[in-house]
């Protein structure tokens, strides 16, 4: 199919009609009953946790957290306290309200003080044994008719749901960091998931203010499933002697305020990373031996001046071609750039149709949008796609397959590349 020209207010519409749209579950009946959610519990008083029962709170939610240690919980509702205060300060609201919304939360050290909630999300760190134990837990402690949610953004929620006797009240609530200021939340649907718990979800995510996509198990989910190609794509570049900063500078021009390497220096490069450790990542391994982890030490893929300011690291520079054996070269071109990585990301909307992990390739776009800052000129991937043209997407696809299997075309973009159709109007399956 040819690329297709969008004004900006077709582009525009499309993203508020998508927006209507991602509220609509055709398989649940609108007449579902929904359950009741007066009071809400939060396991983890992190930055995870923390973020979420703000959320409740400032709806009008009593919420309990739960931590391990009591010094991690005066920590967590000390933090939660300054973002109040802070947005009271700015007149974002009144500041008798910091109190009304603290006094809505209750820390405890024990999870038997949950006995009484109608929710609870968990929201420890990516651990399957810890999160199994958990919801072991919550099973013998919780009342029937609980929803039992857990935060994960990419672990199998089928399995957590295995070791409880109550599949059917189990359901993925994926918040996005900052959870307190970020809109988008991945409601996720497992083997067993109750069509009233969905419809109460969905329910849930206007009261709280968020916007919801009711989306399927699968390693990363939708949004982060897609970021996943993403940043193999971006890896695989650096790893043929791009350098982090030609990566982001073409992202940027595509229109995305941060690109991979920018982004990975904000969020820190010790996720999922020990001292000694060798991951599949070894230019990031070897940045964070020498305590090169991102802004908050200074340094990261980029160096940072005293206002945060990232400059192109020869540090960097010197590890990459080191690790790599690639001399500095010439950057490939911006559009060669954005193609190996955009692209990718179309074939896996389509790949996460094709299994049905997507309810339409509208909410796709709605993820990208509202949780990982997609351009809104270009209206997220699948809507991307029609407007570069099913034929572009499958040459690059075809390339990048040719030299990792697990970027092969999709089957549905080689048919709508000889068939002609829509992206945007693909049905799931």
């Amino acid at each position: 199919m040819p690329a297709i020209a969008m004004t900006p207010a077709e582009v525009s519409d499309y993203i508020a009609q998508s927006g209507r749209d991602a509220w609509t579950v055709p398989d649940v009946p609108a007449d579902t009953p929904r359950r009741k959610i007066e009071k809400v519990g939060i396991i983890g008083a992190g930055t995870m946790g923390g973020g979420i029962s703000m959320n409740f709170a400032t709806a009008g939610i009593p919420v309990i957290i739960l931590e391990q240690k009591q010094d991690a919980l005066d920590r967590g509702l000390k933090t939660v306290r300054g973002h109040y205060q802070r947005s009271a300060d700015k007149g974002r609201f009144p500041v008798e309200e910091v109190e009304e919304r603290m006094g809505r939360l209750i820390g405890t050290l024990s999870m038997e003080d949950f006995a009484d909630c109608d929710l609870i999300i968990e929201a420890v760190f990516e651990d399957m044994d810890l999160k199994k134990k958990i919801f072991t837990d919550l099973d013998r402690v919780m009342k029937p008719g609980a929803i039992l949610a857990t935060n994960t953004s990419a672990l199998d929620i089928d399995e957590i749901a295995s070791v409880t006797k109550r599949p059917e009240d189990v359901i993925g609530l994926h918040f996005f960091s900052p959870a307190n200021v970020m809109k988008l939340l991945e409601i996720v649907r497992a083997d067993h998931t109750a069509d009233d718990v969905i419809a109460t979800c969905m329910d849930l995510a206007k009261t709280i203010n968020k916007i919801a996509v009711l989306v399927g198990v699968c390693p990363g989910f939708v949004g982060n499933r897609i970021l996943f190609a993403r940043q193999t794509q971006a890896q695989k570049l650096v790893a043929k002697g791009a350098m982090p900063w030609d990566v982001d500078a073409a992202l940027n021009a595509f229109g995305f305020r941060m690109g991979p390497y920018q982004m990975s220096d904000l969020a820190g490069l010790d996720i999922g990373w020990k001292k000694g450790a060798k991951t599949a990542n070894p230019i990031r391994d070897e940045l964070c031996e020498l305590d090169r982890r991102g802004q908050k030490t200074g340094a990261g893929y980029y160096d940072y001046d005293e206002n945060r300011r990232p400059i192109p690291s020869e540090v960097t520079a010197k590890i990459i071609r080191e690790i790599t054996g690639v001399e500095a070269g010439a950057a490939p071109a911006q559009d060669e750039i954005i193609a190996a990585c955009i692209h990718p990301m179309i074939n896996e909307g389509l790949k996460i149709l094709e299994e049905k992990k997507a309810q339409r390739a509208s909410d796709i776009d709605i993820v990208w949008l509202n949780g990982y800052g997609w351009p809104a000129d270009k209206g997220g991937p699948m809507l991307y796609g029609d407007m570069v043209g099913a034929e572009a997407v499958l040459a690059t696809m075809e390339r990048l397959g040719a030299e990792d299997e697990r970027f092969a075309p999709s089957e549905t973009l080689k048919r709508l590349a000889k068939d002609g159709g829509r992206f945007t109007e693909v049905q799931p399956g």
